[in-house]
């Protein structure tokens, strides 16, 4: 038989008659059925083996997994791959063994009622996610999709809204799209109040911002009043140049060390979805102020670590980009996170002291890179008048491990 043993197959609302023809061919050859109860439940009972998602569903791979060689489908909603159950099998199986049929998805559903291009739209999913994903999305005139976590996300996604000065927002709620139970509805975010909304969901967003809506760019140099802080941390023009010199390039993962209130690595999360990061701050009431940070700017699943850095690195997954903010000086600290470094991975270190000055210094002399001094001036009152007021001048290494 075919190697494919394993065929994962997209439904819609309408159930089977919305299932392509090869769709339905691997249905009625599989020997196995698996889906949630409301898949299954949209075929005949015919006494093949029936097998129901669990929580978590991933306890149930290594089941499928022992029926590898037979045919098994795997029903899904709508596009497997397309934050859906056929990314996890994909993670798990060879895509070898797979057969992908999938349906049409919630997007290109709502999309096609509301007549909005589908490249010209954000697309994200809230289910088993922190609402705050969506923050760094929220802008004037920005275009959400959003996949529900459940009936009380629409009533969450207007709340935050309107906390940011977005209450202008028009918000579509779609229910069982494609299906005889299909629903629309529709309200300004300031409005909207907490209906019987269906489990799954489908939430449109048309942002449009009021006076006092909050828009921040995803390019580095946030405002620096943004950042809960005490004092310590990276300025705005400082912050610019670093994340510059670090590249955020999506999917990699950055070591902030030294973190303080975690703006660097909360900008470079904020580049791109998929980027990541770990902040390591020995301070308790710091990493206070990142975990707080992280959630008000869209990225809660920043990594937190407490304690001292380098011993504190052991265990950390390998870093494709280091910054060291703090603690530059400490003994063997340029020494394990070069070490820890990826190939072509950049380490960046900024330095107010001497005693770090020297450090980057000794660095240089070992890997090389390019060392800059930056020193901003912003003006100030002096007296009646307005004059130049510099900041602490920083001296960074910048270098690439080739």
């Amino acid at each position: 038989m075919t190697t494919r043993w394993l065929s994962i197959v997209g439904i819609g609302e309408d159930g089977l008659d919305g299932v392509s023809p090869r769709g339905r061919r691997l249905l009625d050859s599989a020997e196995t059925l698996v889906g949630g109860d409301r898949h299954l439940g949209m075929l005949p009972d015919n006494g093949r083996p029936r097998l129901t998602w669990p929580h978590p569903l991933t306890d149930l791979l290594p089941q499928i997994a022992a029926l590898r060689n037979t045919p098994v489908c795997v029903l899904a909603t709508g596009d497997p791959m397309f934050f859906g159950i056929g990314v996890t099998l994909a993670n798990y199986f060879p895509a070898a063994e797979l057969e992908i049929v999938p349906s049409l998805s919630a997007f290109s559903l709502a999309a096609a009622r509301l007549g909005w291009p589908l490249a010209d739209t954000e697309q994200l999913t809230l289910h088993g996610r922190a609402l705050s994903l969506i923050i760094p999305f929220v802008h004037p005139d920005a275009r959400l999709l959003i996949l529900a976590d459940g009936p009380q996300t629409p009533m969450d996604v207007a709340q935050i809204l309107k906390e940011r000065g977005y209450g202008d927002s028009n918000l579509t709620v779609l229910e069982h799209m494609g299906g005889p139970r299909e629903r629309v509805i529709t309200a300004r975010a300031a409005e909207w109040v907490d209906t019987d909304m269906a489990p799954l969901n489908t939430i449109a967003v048309k942002c449009v911002g009021g006076k006092e809506a909050i828009i921040l760019p995803r390019l580095p140099g946030l405002p620096d009043e943004v950042f809960a802080n005490d004092g310590n941390f990276t300025k705005r023009e400082v912050r610019a140049a670093t994340l510059a010199a670090l590249a955020p390039i999506p999917g990699e993962h950055l070591w902030d060390v030294g973190a303080g209130c975690g703006s660097v690595s909360i900008e470079w999360m904020r580049s791109h979805a998929s980027c990541r990061a770990t902040a390591v701050e020995k301070q308790a009431d710091r990493i206070e102020l990142i975990a707080r940070n992280a959630l008000s700017l869209g990225v809660p699943r920043l990594g937190l670590v407490e304690g001292e850095a380098p011993d504190i690195l052991d265990n950390l997954e390998a870093p494709d980009a280091v910054f060291i903010g703090g603690g530059a000086s400490s003994p063997g600290m340029f020494r394990f996170c070069w070490e820890a470094l990826n190939p072509r991975g950049r380490l960046v270190a900024n330095a107010v002291t001497t005693e770090a000055e020297t450090a980057l210094f000794d660095a240089h002399n070992q890997w090389g890179g390019v060392l800059t001094r930056i020193a901003v001036s912003r003006t100030g009152p002096v007296g009646s008048f307005n004059g130049w007021q510099p900041l602490t001048p920083v001296t960074q290494l910048a270098v690439v491990k080739h």
